[in-house]
């Protein structure tokens, strides 16, 4: 919920300067080697030096800093001696709080052994985007360099904003949020206590929202007073107020495939390829596509796609007879620049580039995704190419440069990344497979960078050797055939799966741009949820929606297996993060939702080596061409790539690489409001059902069971089926109360049942969640921790232990104000179903607008806890 820790906006932050501190413990050191010693820099004074006593892995080793005020701390510097030593400090952790006794860990990473001191940001914004203050620097060290020999710090320099308005604008800030938090899990503890008395004082004397209105509303229609139509009625209210979208953003989706027809104005459209390259113009509805591989040779054309007029355009037959146009290619990439019109080219395999025509060409094939074949060779320069496609210079290729590598760039390379900060003018490039001739070693190029209003190349994150390899800080290791996507919002690249040697990754980075640091978020993404291991699969990004859509790709038959596979069934992936540099969630997208008697839906062959582009604004996936593998086809079919099979002379089928030119549309299909709000309501009616069976006429409990209930399952769901069918049961548990008032048996007619458990009409299939059976425990306690099951020991005369509970969960002064004379208070138990109804119905609302996540009772078992 907002608060003012939220909405206020901070005074204009200062520059860093160096922080004053002070040693103000340590554990044990070794010598004279005191850890005063760091407040000196003096690299070339071999005893200016901390050194810690202990030797032993295992040993607890730590310096503790005291700043000389309150400040936010930004960065620490370590400086080192001046020259290699075997007791200079390698790995280690650094935390800060703002007392010595509650601190949090704000950098864990380590030092290279040279003479160059090093710079490190500390983490000083918290998961909710609040900046903190500290006082209190804690360095631990874990390793050295040199094995058995003591950690020694040479130098320690802070780097941070001591101004004492910004400082104690920023405390003030942290604080309210911390106070913020804090109320309201407590207020979310009462209320699930029923104690709505101190709720309310609560309420009333703080500026605190636990929820958006219509929630409390809900809560108060639903669980004090049972209104339910009031309560079905607040469903709608809450999807107008939007609360309900964070949720269906967050449903699993289905795609809708459609198959574009479009061609120029001679019936033309792009032939056959794989390993071409496209990019979107979003403004214009424009794409862009140049190039590939069609399995005998590398393209040069040229094509534009009219989204809003559905027709190709011919931009070029052939642009390597243009003037600085680019040759013939695949393997390389392209990217589109908003601000300028402008698209940069970089990177190729040509049919020149291949020194071994003796190699075997399908195994290249499947190596690089679309390797070419050729036997004559080129110089191994990295051309850099760009194309106008407005303004003065419309339709013209500039050569930017000869030879990237010259200029501090990356060599020759294919099956790279590349993406385009438009904002920035920067060009982000990383890894690929190196291209000089030698097919024997395998060579990967690291991160660059290109600025486009400078023209100059900076090398990012250059590849390190294996020895330099940390489990700490890790870097991105080299490949090829990976994705790469940029959050322009967070400027965070995103960078995972593709090949290194002969193994698929399936490990996935997070890189941000402003620290130049890199954060692991999957080392194995196939463990967590996530897609196979896989190789030139495609991804793109929606920054606004923070999801990331996967394109399938080539996967391996085994994990340990060199065969690889282009399954039938290989579904694309939705990958939604809330903060970049943490783990999100991988979710399968899934067909789309075939009609009852309809036809199913045309979708694309599964296929690798392919082009995807998104518009942003039309949420739109726009997919072309790829290789969809082998297939078996008549001889007479076959062109190109044949293997022969069966009869010695001439045999009737033979295998062939598929090229395809197949053009399509992509939307994702989630769950309407609607939908939410049918699901919402069944969990209200079957609460209602329950109250019905023990209290009206069975007869009209059942009638309302048949007709309000079913109503809003989905019957073509199992799950909602299952559980629909189920609540016949409730009905037969309970005293039964007939018309006139009196108790029946339990046993229901025969007569009565039939009808209810024929198969209710069909609907329209849905996308849905299954609903989750009703349970009398609240979803986030454990039995021990239900409402109402407090309890404590106490001695009896006897000097025997008996327990009582500590809430008795009986009817608060707040809700005798809300019920009718006439009606009996809720019991204990009726309030705790009612709880679990509501809390479930929140699953729906967006984080937002419910109350806070977690409970107070986990605060009891954690560790440090209360």
């Amino acid at each position: 919920m907002s608060a003012t820790w939220a909405t206020s906006s901070l005074p204009t932050m200062p520059p860093p300067q160096a922080m004053t501190y002070a040693i103000v413990g340590c554990s044990e050191h070794s010598g004279n080697y005191v850890p005063e010693n760091i407040l000196v820099d003096a690299p070339q004074d071999p005893l200016s030096r901390w050194s810690g006593a202990q030797q032993l892995p295992t040993a607890k080793q730590w310096i503790l800093l005291k700043l000389e005020t309150l400040s936010v701390v930004k960065s620490i510097t370590f400086g080192k001696f001046h020259r290699k030593h075997p007791c200079n400090m390698r790995e280690f952790r650094v935390y800060v709080g703002l007392n010595p006794h509650h601190m949090a860990q704000a950098l864990h990473t380590q030092l290279k052994d040279d003479t160059i001191y090093e710079t490190f940001p500390l983490k000083h914004v918290n998961s909710e985007g609040i900046c903190f203050p500290i006082r209190y620097i804690k360095i631990v060290p874990i390793s050295a360099h040199g094995m058995s020999f003591h950690i020694s710090i040479w130098y320690v320099s802070v780097s941070g904003i001591a101004d004492p308005l910004y400082v104690d604008n920023i405390r003030s800030r942290y604080e309210e949020y911390r106070e913020t938090v804090v109320l309201r899990h407590v207020l979310k503890h009462l209320r699930q206590r029923r104690l709505l008395t101190p709720y309310k004082n609560i309420l009333a004397r703080s500026n605190i929202q636990v929820e958006h209105p219509v929630v409390t509303a809900l809560h108060s229609s639903l669980v004090l007073q049972g209104t339910w139509t009031d309560s079905e009625a607040l469903l709608s209210e809450a999807s107008s107020a939007g609360l309900l979208d964070a949720y269906i953003q967050f449903c699993q989706p289905h795609s809708q495939w459609k198959r574009l027809h479009g061609v120029d104005a001679d019936g033309d459209a792009p032939s056959k390829r794989g390993g071409h390259a496209m990019a979107l113009d979003p403004e214009n509805g424009l794409i862009y596509l140049l190039g590939g591989w069609d399995g005998q040779k590398s393209l040069d054309d040229f094509w534009v796609y009219d989204v809003s007029a559905e027709r190709w355009r011919v931009i070029s037959h052939s642009t390597s007879i243009e003037k600085n146009g680019p040759i013939a290619r695949s393997c390389h990439k392209m990217v589109y620049d908003t601000k300028s019109g402008c698209i940069y080219l970089l990177g190729r395999l040509c049919d020149g580039d291949i020194l071994k025509p003796e190699e075997d060409h399908e195994e290249l094939l499947r190596r690089a995704g679309e390797i070419p074949d050729g036997s004559r060779s080129t110089a191994y320069c990295s051309e850099f190419f760009r194309y106008h496609t407005r303004g003065l210079d419309n339709g013209k290729w500039d050569l930017l440069s000869f030879d990237t590598a010259s200029f501090g760039g990356p060599p020759l390379i294919f099956d790279h990344q590349m993406v385009m900060d438009c904002e920035a003018q920067i060009l982000y490039v990383s890894g690929g497979r190196v291209v000089d001739g030698d097919w024997d070693s395998l060579k990967y190029s690291g991160m660059y960078s290109y600025n486009v209003r400078t023209s100059k190349w900076k090398l990012l994150q250059p590849q390190p050797a294996v020895s330099m390899l940390s489990s700490v800080q890790p870097p991105i290791s080299p490949r090829f055939g990976h994705s790469m996507v940029l959050d322009q919002m967070s400027h965070t690249l995103f960078i995972f799966a593709g090949q290194r040697d002969d193994k698929y990754l399936s490990d996935m980075y997070a890189y941000d741009i402003a620290s130049n640091t890199v954060m692991e978020l999957f080392s194995n993404f196939s463990t967590s949820g996530g897609p196979d291991a896989c190789f030139t699969q495609r991804a793109i990004i929606d920054g606004k929606l923070k999801e990331i859509y996967v394109f399938c790709g080539l996967t391996r038959v085994q994990p340990a297996s060199a065969l690889t596979s282009l399954r039938s069934d290989t579904p694309n992936w939705v990958y939604q993060y809330a903060y970049p540099s943490k783990p999100g969630k991988w979710t399968k997208i899934l067909p789309e939702v075939i009609q009852e008697g309809g036809e199913p839906a045309e979708v694309p062959l599964p296929r690798y080596a392919h082009q995807v582009v998104y518009d942003e604004g039309m949420k739109r996936v726009f997919m072309h061409g790829g290789n969809a593998g082998e297939v078996n086809a008549p001889v007479e079919d076959v062109e190109t790539e044949v293997k022969e099979s069966g009869d010695e002379d001439r045999p009737s089928r033979v295998s062939k690489e598929t090229r395809l030119d197949d053009f399509w549309t992509m939307k994702l299909l989630r769950a309407t409001p609607e939908e939410i709000i049918r699901r919402a309501k069944y969990q209200i009616r079957q609460q209602q059902f329950r109250e019905m069976c023990e209290e009206q006429p069975a007869v009209k409990a059942l009638r309302f069971l048949q007709t309000q209930v079913s109503a809003v399952v989905d019957h073509t769901n199992p799950e909602e089926t299952s559980v629909f069918r189920a609540l016949l049961g409730h009905l037969f548990s309970t005293s039964i109360t007939t018309d006139d008032g009196s108790a029946e048996s339990a046993n229901t007619p025969k007569e009565i049942t039939t009808g209810l458990l024929e198969e209710p009409p069909k609907k329209r299939s849905r996308p849905n969640t299954p609903d989750e059976a009703w349970t009398s425990r609240l979803d986030d306690e454990d039995e021990d921790e239900m409402l109402g099951a407090s309890t404590s020991a106490a001695v009896t005369s006897s000097g025997q232990k008996r327990r009582h509970a500590v809430l008795l969960m009986e009817e608060d002064p707040e809700e005798t104000a809300l019920r009718d004379a006439s009606t009996k208070p809720l019991s204990p138990e009726r309030f705790r179903q009612r709880t679990e109804v509501f809390e479930s119905l929140l699953q729906f609302v967006g984080e937002d607008g419910k109350q806070p996540m977690g409970s107070l009772l986990d605060m009891v078992d954690a560790e440090d806890g209360i």
